[in-house]
């Protein structure tokens, strides 16, 4: 599995290279012969974009089964989870600490870099006009919305019509998000109630979704790297070279602020929390952070975790066996961070504004969100697509990190596995033998 999952990355990375190879060459060939760019902008338009497209729409047609089924099975485990008592609260404040600072992190690098702005108004134009109306509609709206209160909370989050908002019958024509997430958290603060053996059967149920759920997005990851050097291609030509450079620099600065919340904030946690020596503990992990940059699993690279732990970190095997099970499942703050940047870095490419009040909306749903993720590599794209809905931004604005979301796949592994140790050993230090 890691092989495969190894060769899947690689060619998704030359798919990307040979894209933007193309495109500059189709762009510099333009520049003297215009009737060549006008014919391949064309068939970017009428054949890679429908192409594109078939890839993009296998995951948005998983995105509401997903978040509901995930997002409830999580909670659903919750019930077993209470009478470990001070062990099981320990653990699950270390895991939203942690990923609530990871996005906050990760929301301030994109407010200081502005990677969007790197495009001038009209690229910003072309590709609103090029990824329908959607953005552009929110944009129009922004002036005349509602302000922002008691009333308008409950509206968001409790519409009168569940279905009805979800399908999009409601604020958005693309349907909420948000009613479902909470529909799906309540269902599952329920189902923590049922007796064991009911509990257990509904907890199965919801697993056997989030896993046929998860089966469409490896179809989809099967023309990853077909779809990818066709979607870029058609963006360069249309676009041009500058949304090179906004990638460039977004992708950058994600891959800075993961490793600054790895090594920055994690060894302070190490320090202060757990008294151990940072750079000890990093070179003691560093075989298992390897292991997970390689795989893209959290998952495929629990074992090696469990083993470090229980071995060379001196953890006590009831504590590993709780800790690194539960973290690479729920404690995603590599994902979390980064499905933060990317919602804001789409959001800046389409002059899409989030406010203050947005943006801590987008921290607690990226939290949430990532709670939600697979452990298996491209788990969160269905998820990213969802926040995207949430604040009006085209989904289809994915496609536009989709070449580098490989790479930083593997970054932000890196950075749930290794937060995940930092949390083992944390916990380890504060319960008492």
């Amino acid at each position: 599995m890691a092989d495969a999952n190894r060769a899947l990355a690689n060619r998704i990375l030359r798919g990307l290279a040979i894209g933007v190879i193309a495109g500059i060459a189709t762009l510099i060939i333009g520049h003297f012969q215009p009737a060549v760019l006008s014919f391949m902008q064309r068939v970017a338009t009428t054949v890679l974009d429908p192409f594109g497209q078939v890839f993009l729409r296998l995951l948005f047609f998983v995105v509401l089964p997903l978040v509901f089924a995930s997002l409830a099975s999580g909670i659903v485990q919750l019930g077993e989870l209470r009478k470990l008592g001070p062990l099981a609260g320990r653990t699950f404040v270390l895991f939203f600490a942690n990923m609530g600072i990871g996005v906050a992190l990760g929301l301030l690098m994109m407010n200081l870099l502005n990677p969007g702005g790197h495009l001038d108004p009209a690229t910003k134009e072309t590709l609103l006009t090029e990824f329908g109306g959607t953005a552009q509609k929110h944009i129009a709206t922004q002036a005349a919305a509602p302000e922002v209160g008691l009333g308008f909370v409950v509206d968001t989050f409790m519409p009168r019509n569940l279905f009805g908002a979800v399908v999009g019958q409601s604020r958005n024509a693309i349907g909420d998000v948000l009613p479902l997430i909470l529909f799906a958290l309540l269902v599952g603060a329920a189902g923590t109630h049922l007796a064991t053996e009911k509990r257990q059967r509904f907890q199965e149920a919801l697993e056997l979704v989030t896993e046929v759920m998860t089966r469409i997005v490896h179809y989809a990851l099967r023309l990853a790297p077909y779809a990818v050097p066709a979607m870029i291609y058609s963006v360069v030509v249309r676009i041009g070279p500058d949304i090179l450079v906004s990638l460039g620099v977004f992708t950058l600065g994600c891959a800075a602020v993961m490793m600054l919340h790895l090594f920055g904030t994690m060894s302070l946690w190490l320090g202060v929390l757990a008294r151990r020596s940072p750079l000890e503990f990093f070179r003691t992990v560093k075989g298992v952070l390897v292991t997970a940059f390689s795989t893209s699993s959290s998952n495929a690279t629990l074992p090696a975790s469990i083993e470090c732990a229980r071995g060379p970190l001196k953890v006590r095997p009831e504590i590993a066996g709780f800790v690194l099970p539960l973290g690479a499942t729920i404690n995603m703050s590599g994902t979390a961070l980064y499905e933060g940047c990317v919602v804001l870095f789409v959001a800046q490419v389409f002059g899409v504004d989030l406010s203050f009040v947005q943006q801590a909306t987008l921290l607690l749903l990226s939290v949430l969100s990532a709670v939600a993720v697979a452990g298996i590599p491209g788990g969160s794209l269905p998820l990213i697509a969802g926040l995207l809905m949430t604040f009006g931004i085209p989904a289809e604005g994915i496609g536009i990190v989709l070449g580098v979301d490989r790479l930083l796949d593997m970054t932000r592994t890196t950075v749930n596995v290794g937060c995940d140790l930092v949390t083992t050993v944390i916990v380890e230090k504060q319960t008492p033998a």
